[in-house]
């Protein structure tokens, strides 16, 4: 459709405790009406289902898969740990120091950060939004041909007309392609490429494709790629995409789009001074000589 588009980690180690929560019964179910209810206590903090499912949001695709009765169980155990180990701390009084008071305005600042963007996001990625945004796509789109081919790759001419030779013969191109082609993407289906546009292909290629007529067979073709022999089996007029095919597209682009323009009208507002970097050089002074400049070096 043309619209531009917006490594997996273990579970930190204080979690593998709850590795094996097979061996452990399943944390009960909050209930909906009540998420704020105690799923467990440690020294007598509470962890509540909405402790649950931040540290569900945080841990995301880092989570292993499992029935979600023992993912419920896994995530407790990871807050257990994650209490004890951050009462522990406390005492140890690492909350105390200037490094970790950084670090905490830095992660406050992040999470205040994508909050603040989703929201935004919301308001303006929404359904009708997308809708317009497709409509106004598609009527701008110009009917493009396809054609839907297939080809034989080889490594030079006479090979390639050999194989010319074989199919005016009468013999099958798909048979043929199955036996002697050097495009390993393509071979095993005969040859096929299925559909498309121009653009799609080197222009040696393209050209020669398109110029056939459903059923024709060209003479030996040269790319970077090697010597092709096509087939073109069928032409269409390149069909519209449906918005559900490209809605996932589309929500992206928004997306993307609402977050750059918020961050441009925020910073075009805002008042930014960089201190890391050297003045700029003062204005000359009128009348004033020019600054000397070193003396070329003398030529061997």
């Amino acid at each position: 459709m043309g619209l531009p588009g917006v490594g997996a980690l273990s579970v930190p180690a204080l979690a593998q405790g709850a590795a094996a929560p097979a061996a452990q019964p399943a944390a009960p179910a909050a209930s909906a009406a009540n998420p704020d209810k105690p799923l467990a206590t440690v020294n007598g903090v509470a962890i509540t289902q909405r402790d649950l499912d931040v540290a569900s949001e945080d841990l995301g695709d880092r989570l292993p898969a499992m029935p979600e009765a023992q993912r419920r169980t896994y995530l407790l155990n990871y807050l257990i740990d994650m209490k004890i180990l951050a009462q522990a701390a406390e005492k140890a009084k690492i909350g105390d120091t200037p490094d970790f008071a950084r670090r905490l305005a830095y992660f406050r600042d992040k999470v205040l950060l994508d909050d603040y963007l989703a929201a935004e996001v919301k308001k303006a990625a929404t359904p009708e939004a997308a809708k317009a945004l497709y409509e106004d796509t598609v009527k701008g789109m110009k009917p493009e041909e396809e054609v839907r081919a297939r080809h034989i790759l080889v490594e030079n001419e006479a090979d390639a007309k050999k194989i010319e030779a074989r199919l005016k013969a009468g013999e099958d191109f798909v048979k043929v392609a199955a036996e002697v082609s050097k495009d390993p993407g393509s071979a095993k289906e005969g040859g096929d490429l299925g559909f498309f546009t121009k653009d799609r292909m080197v222009p040696e290629f393209a050209e020669a494709a398109f110029k056939l007529k459903p059923g024709e067979i060209s003479a030996p073709v040269k790319s970077q790629f090697g010597w092709h022999v096509i087939k073109v089996e069928e032409k269409r007029e390149k069909p519209v995409p449906t918005f559900d095919e490209v809605k996932e597209q589309v929500d992206s682009y928004l997306a993307q789009k609402a977050q750059q323009d918020i961050i441009v009208s925020l910073r075009k507002d805002a008042k930014i001074e960089r201190l890391d970097e050297p003045p700029a050089a003062p204005a000359p002074t009128p009348g004033a000589p020019a600054p000397a400049t070193p003396a070329e070096p003398k030529k061997p």
